[in-house]
């Protein structure tokens, strides 16, 4: 970036059920934060129970921002978000407050701190629902096939398992007639970041995520979905494809029991966490890494963004701390 001052960034990532949220509130009331969210499925209204949402007594201690933006059938695309949220973090910073990057969603928080800038086409409607259908009578390796002959640079940067993304980079290959891969574009952001991860041992972590699952389903999670489904909202939309939410339906509908989706769920959320591993890494140089687990979490947390901040000669500072070897992403 030059001369140019650099805006100061915190990111808490990780998998989900680590409290990132919680720890995120607690650092902001200590260091006058705000938090921005990163979480794909918490900008939809309406869905509140199903994604963890930081609840209206959290968001009233700091302020929260990029929630509930959107109708679950309202598209939403990276590139909406990359326009909301690069105007939320100078915003904050010019109120003299730290904005505080929060969620386990790997594109969205990729994209944000590593300036990524998506292909400018926005969504055909009917062209992915050809694409979709192609998919069910296909299977998703007919729509992998396509793509490799078309754009295999793109191909390989996407899991051949997420539908959503292979409907997408096939909708823009046949939107524009370019590689999706060649479309995408960076440019530094005007960031000086500091990530921070949390982490846990694996089977305590899946113990906890099970334990909040049942925590879910008691507060209601079940009848957020009835609501969602009243509303005309089914497990077609992408909102709705997050795990939970169409096993729910499919409950709702007599297509599974409430005991196989609660185990359906449970599967789905353990191979999430696996995916995110994949997004964060533990050996990335980038992030500084704590144990969810332990007991002084926050204050070991804000002491290191303490330290960080320290290092700044003004409120604004001019070098980044470290970088990131984060692969490049599907756009």
């Amino acid at each position: 970036m030059g001369a140019e001052l650099l805006v100061p960034l915190v990111a808490i990532v990780g998998p989900t059920g680590t409290g990132k949220t919680a720890l995120a509130i607690a650092l902001a009331e200590r260091l006058d934060g705000e938090i921005i969210n990163a979480d794909s499925r918490q900008v939809y209204r309406g869905m509140d129970i199903g994604t963890a949402k930081p609840t209206a007594e959290q968001r009233a201690r700091v302020p929260h921002h990029l929630f509930d933006l959107v109708e679950p059938n309202e598209p939403f695309t990276l590139s909406d978000y990359l326009t909301l949220v690069r105007q939320e973090i100078p915003a904050i910073a010019a109120r003299g407050r730290l904005p505080f990057l929060v969620g386990g969603s790997g594109l969205y928080v990729r994209a944000v701190l590593e300036g990524l800038r998506p292909p400018p086409v926005p969504p055909d409607p009917q062209l992915r629902q050809q694409l979709s259908q192609r998919a069910e009578r296909e299977g998703t390796a007919a729509l992998v096939a396509e793509l490799t002959a078309r754009d295999p640079v793109g191909a390989a940067r996407i899991d051949p398992r997420n539908l959503r993304r292979l409907v997408r980079a096939l909708e823009v290959v046949l939107t524009t007639g370019q590689p999706f891969s060649a479309l995408g574009q960076r440019c530094p952001p005007p960031y000086r970041t500091l990530r921070i991860g949390l982490t846990l041992e694996r089977a305590a972590l899946y113990r906890r995520l099970d334990a909040r699952t049942e925590a879910m389903l008691a507060a209601g999670w079940v009848e957020e979905v009835r609501r969602l489904r009243e509303r005309g909202f089914g497990p077609e939309l992408p909102a709705l494809s997050g795990h939970g939410y169409r096993e729910l339906l499919a409950y709702l509908d007599g297509q599974l029991s409430l005991e196989a989706a609660r185990q359906r769920i449970a599967q789905l959320t353990h191979r999430y966490v696996r995916q995110q591993y994949t997004w964060f890494r533990l050996d990335d140089p980038g992030i500084v890494w704590f144990d969810a687990s332990r007991a002084d979490l926050v204050e070991a947390v804000a002491d290191r963004i303490v330290r960080w901040r320290r290092a700044c000669t003004s409120p604004r500072c001019t070098e980044p701390e470290t970088t990131s070897s984060w692969s490049t992403p599907p756009l």
